[in-house]
């Protein structure tokens, strides 16, 4: 008998459970960081273009930093989204309670003489 595989990958599921929030806390920074290793290895590139090392050398390392780069922007970009979708839907929910508190307040029996009620545990 063969086992069943489960077609996803194990990473898949494990970034399916994480948080929005945990999610953005983790590709901001890696992405950001990413992103300035993509130009120290670019100034690399253009220190040994310079220096005169043979073509091959200061091209791949400008290929490679123009990979790291763009994954650098991507994840960065991605932290973005869930930043933005966590603002979103923070102000969604604020705007859902205030409402909520609107209609409860226009449906609730207001007291007959229009006053305050006084509290039992107070005494004059």
């Amino acid at each position: 008998m063969i086992p069943s595989i489960d077609p996803k990958p194990p990473g898949k599921r494990l970034i399916k459970r994480m948080s929005t929030r945990t999610k953005w806390m983790i590709l901001a920074p890696f992405g950001l960081l990413l992103f300035s290793f993509g130009l120290t290895v670019l100034s690399e590139a253009a220190h040994q273009r310079r220096i005169g090392e043979p073509t091959q050398v200061w091209v791949v390392l400008g290929l490679y930093s123009l990979a790291l780069i763009n994954g650098g922007l991507v994840m960065f970009g991605e932290a973005l989204r869930f930043r933005i979708l966590l603002d979103v839907r923070r102000e969604t929910r604020r705007s859902m309670r205030q409402l909520i508190r609107k209609v409860n307040i226009k449906t609730s029996p207001k007291s007959k003489s229009g006053k305050k009620a006084k509290s039992p545990t107070k005494t004059d």
